[in-house]
């Protein structure tokens, strides 16, 4: 579950996002995405 999260902050990071950037064009809240950045949720697909 950790590389899910890591891919992710790698990637927003890499685009020069911030948590708050990437929530908004993902519909979720910030504490979600800093949630899948930390590994205690996934994504689901």
């Amino acid at each position: 579950m950790r590389d899910v999260g890591k891919n992710i902050k790698d990637l927003r990071q890499g685009r020069g996002l911030t948590q708050d950037e990437l929530a908004e064009r993902l519909f979720v809240s910030r504490q979600t995405v800093s949630n899948y950045e930390l590994g205690r949720t996934r994504p689901l697909c």
